[in-house]
C-alpha cells in the first residue's frame, strides 16, 4: 500500500469516526463531571440522543445567512482534521482552524442579538489569547524535526515531548480555551452558569445548534490529536502512549472545568500570554541555541 493511499485512508477515517469518538468523549465528560459532583449523571451516549432530538425539531431560521456560515464552520473544521490525519502541513491545518473560528464569530454576530454580539467579541479575545501558543507549537515541531508535515512528525525517531516540554505545557493550557471550559469559557459554556445564557450558541436554531455540537466533536478530536503528536514516533507502540496522554489531558481538562470559577477576559489574556512566553518562549530559545 502506497504512502498516498494510507494518508487518504487516515483522512477518510477521521471524517467518519471523529464525530462518534467526539460524542463519546462528551458523554464521558458529562459522566465524570457528574461523579465529581456526587451525581449519577446521564448515559455516555446521551449526546447522540440530544443531537438526534435537535435534528427532529421544527426548522427555525433565525437568519438565512447564518445557515451558510455554520455550515462553512463545520466544513472547514472537517477539512482541518482531514488534513491533519492526511499527513499534510501542520501550520496550514491551524490556519484553516483559525478561519473556521472566524466563521463561528460571524455566525454569532449576524443575528444582531446583544448576547451573540457580546459573545462574539469575547470569542475574538479568546483567539487573541490562544493563537500565539498555537503558532509557537507549530514552530516547535518544525525546529524539533525539521518539517511542518505531520507525516514527518509522526515518523520521528524519538518522542518530541522530550524536546518540546514547554510547548506541550503551553498547548495544554490553551486547550481549556479551545474546549470552552472553565475558567476560560467566556464566550460560550457547556454549563448553565453564564450571564450570556449560551453565548455564541444563543441564537442558533435547533438544527444549526446540532451542527455546532457535532463540529465541536470534530474539533475536540483534532485538538487531542495534536497532543498525540508530541508522543507518536515511527514505533507503533508509541500510539498507546499517545492515547494514554490524550486521555490524561482530557481528564485534566474535565477536572479543571469542575473545580474552577470563570475568570474575566483580562485575566485570561494575561495568564495565557504569560504561560506561552515563559514555557514555550524558553523552550524555543533552548531549541534555537542547540541548533
Amino acid at each position: 500500500m502506497t504512502e498516498l493511499t494510507m494518508r487518504f485512508i487516515w483522512a477518510i477515517g477521521f471524517v467518519i469516526l471523529a464525530p462518534f469518538l467526539g460524542g463519546l468523549l462528551e458523554g464521558l465528560d458529562r459522566k465524570i463531571s457528574a461523579r465529581m459532583q456526587r451525581r449519577i449523571g446521564p448515559p455516555v451516549v446521551q449526546p447522540f440522543y440530544d443531537v438526534r432530538k435537535l435534528m427532529n425539531k421544527q426548522y427555525i431560521i433565525v437568519n438565512r445567512g447564518q445557515n451558510l456560515l455554520i455550515l462553512s464552520y463545520m466544513i472547514l473544521m472537517i477539512l482541518t482534521g482531514a488534513m491533519l490525519f492526511g499527513g499534510t502541513d501542520l501550520l496550514l491545518c491551524f490556519f484553516v482552524l483559525a478561519t473556521a473560528a472566524t466563521f463561528m464569530y460571524f455566525t454569532a454576530v449576524l443575528t444582531g442579538s446583544p448576547y451573540g454580539t457580546m459573545a462574539g467579541s469575547r470569542e475574538l479575545v479568546q483567539m487573541m489569547a490562544y493563537e500565539p501558543a498555537v503558532l509557537l507549537t507549530c514552530i516547535g515541531f518544525y525546529l524539533a524535526c525539521g518539517s511542518f508535515r505531520v507525516f514527518d512528525i509522526v515518523n520521528s525517531d524519538t518522542m518530541l515531548i522530550t524536546k518540546l516540554p514547554g510547548f506541550f505545557v503551553a498547548y495544554v493550557f490553551i486547550l481549556t480555551i479551545k474546549m470552552r471550559k472553565s475558567p476560560f469559557d467566556s464566550s460560550a459554556s457547556h454549563h448553565p452558569h453564564q450571564e450570556l445564557v449560551q453565548g455564541i450558541k444563543t441564537e442558533l436554531g435547533a438544527k444549526n445548534l446540532a451542527i455546532f455540537i457535532v463540529t465541536e466533536w470534530y474539533e475536540n478530536i483534532f485538538l487531542l490529536s495534536i497532543v498525540g503528536l508530541f508522543f507518536i514516533t515511527k514505533n507503533p507502540l508509541s500510539i498507546i502512549v499517545a492515547l494514554m496522554a490524550m486521555f490524561i489531558v482530557y481528564f485534566l481538562e474535565i477536572l479543571i472545568d469542575n473545580s474552577s470559577a470563570r475568570v474575566k477576559w483580562t485575566l485570561m489574556l494575561k495568564m495565557t500570554w504569560i504561560v506561552t512566553l515563559v514555557f514555550a518562549g524558553v523552550n524555543l530559545l533552548i531549541l534555537m541555541l542547540l541548533k
